[in-house]
């Protein structure tokens, strides 16, 4: 059967879920009419969708004015992550990995009216004039970041007009303040950025405990050989702390191979992960495996930083590690991706439709309204990676050395369950594909 010894062989959990980096069943090649093109869409979700049981009845392709708008209009209300990207837009996030630009993602404080710099890519224009996380922009080009943000607002620009095009020798000047308050400037020439996947590693002495800490961006190809870099760094830690709180997914091996290096006494032999399909085809499983992972931690407890932004296969690690080991969480509730797909190329375009839920060991999947933390904490883009005051990572660490919440969690909690019980329509998730693109929106 196709698509079980796809998923059994190379599957890749995206940005926004999962998907094979090439398809038997690929639609390239086909007669490219508005017409065929909707006519091939029909077909694929018709087989392979994994809610297919709900599409309309009836469907006119020649209906609709393409595939973007077709997907949209028959998909059922509970699917938020279906979607269709162009070739070139799949082949520069997933494939090559890299972006032109200057080399760092930011957060937009409307509050104090400065552009918060939330990750720094390593060896990237931003990071050789020593920008850093929780650096605050104050100046872009020849206005002020209060001026940018008034003009925002009023209509009269946009965030890529202060950012420029993403053009390789682009100048631009910023003004900034460190983390600790020192004003710094520098003329920045815009170039291709490698977009590494392990942002820090740090170790730390809590009480009698020697903590490990990576701070995990992206499960993309390049991540096995930084992982082990990681794990190198952090033998014979006795706890181990993984910050997720903004990586939005990536590859099944690697998320694979990250829980695997982590436990592997606890795990070896077991289930990681069951991909349920539609009534068209069986069920599949995949084991535990360091695929191109060398040392491992053997810990029976671990700690994940997490945030809304973290999805997909950042909940897989938490989801398939809890049936054999304690997995304690640290932030806030994830995005809520149980769901994977595979791409499917449809002339110019990349379809990526839900075709499977996954589910643990024990059988559990059904976290589309997220996975809760066990020690609430907010996310604030203050400090740099492995800074003990950062809000997660205290968190984590009076977890690690006490083995229970802080007053200041335990008080988070119990208010967001006060207003969980006083609303009665709940908001949804929020949508992967919205953290995706949203992400890669905000490189600059």
């Amino acid at each position: 059967m196709y698509k079980v010894n796809l998923l059994s062989g190379m599957i890749i959990f995206s940005l926004t879920g999962c998907f094979s980096s090439s398809s038997s069943n690929d639609l390239a090649g086909q007669e490219c009419s508005v017409s065929q093109q909707n006519r091939l869409l029909i077909s694929e979700l018709e087989r392979d969708y994994l809610w297919n049981n709900e599409l309309p009845s009836n469907i006119n392709p020649d209906d609709y004015a393409g595939i973007r708008e077709l997907l949209s209009a028959v998909t059922p209300d509970q699917d938020t992550f279906s979607f269709i990207m162009s070739r070139q837009e799949y082949e520069d996030i997933y494939i090559n990995a890299s972006f032109v630009g200057l080399g760092f993602g930011s957060l937009y404080n409307t509050d104090e009216n400065v552009v918060q710099v939330r990750y720094v890519y390593d060896d990237s224009p931003a990071d050789n004039v020593g920008l850093t996380r929780g650096s605050r922009l104050t100046q872009i080009g020849e206005r002020s970041t209060e001026e940018w943000f008034q003009l925002v607002e009023a209509g009269q620009a946009s965030w890529d007009d202060a950012f420029g095009p993403s053009q390789e020798g682009f100048e631009l000047y910023l003004e900034w303040e460190r983390v600790d308050g020192t004003p710094d400037d520098a003329y920045l020439l815009k170039q291709e950025v490698d977009t590494n996947t392990i942002m820090a590693v740090e170790r730390f002495q809590v009480a009698d405990k020697d903590i490990g800490y990576f701070v995990f961006d992206s499960f993309i190809n390049r991540a096995a050989a930084d992982i082990n870099s990681a794990f190198d760094q952090m033998m014979g830690v006795d706890e181990l702390v993984i910050d997720l709180r903004y990586n939005s997914g990536g590859l099944i091996r690697i998320a694979n191979q990250i829980a695997s290096q982590t436990s592997w006494q606890q795990v070896e032999n077991e289930t990681f992960v069951t991909y349920q399909f539609n009534d068209n085809y069986q069920d599949e499983s995949t084991l535990f495996n360091l695929g191109a992972g060398i040392e491992t931690l053997d810990l029976d407890r671990v700690v994940v930083l997490t945030t809304g932004a973290s999805c997909s296969a950042s909940e897989l690690i938490v989801n398939g590690l809890r049936p054999f080991v304690d997995v304690f969480t640290v932030g806030t509730t994830t995005c809520g991706k149980p769901v994977g797909q595979y791409p499917t190329e449809i002339c110019d375009d990349v379809l990526f439709a839900v075709n499977f839920q996954s589910v643990n060991a024990d059988g559990f999947g059904d976290y589309f309204g997220g996975l809760a933390p066990t020690c609430p904490a907010t996310d604030t883009v203050t400090t740099d990676w492995g800074d003990p005051a950062d809000p997660l990572l205290a968190e984590a660490f009076h977890y690690l050395e006490n083995g229970q919440c802080s007053a200041t969690a335990e008080q988070q909690g119990q208010e967001t369950l006060l207003m969980q019980r006083s609303l009665t329509d709940l908001a949804p998730a929020a949508d992967p594909r919205d953290i995706i693109l949203e992400k890669h929106r905000r490189h600059h």
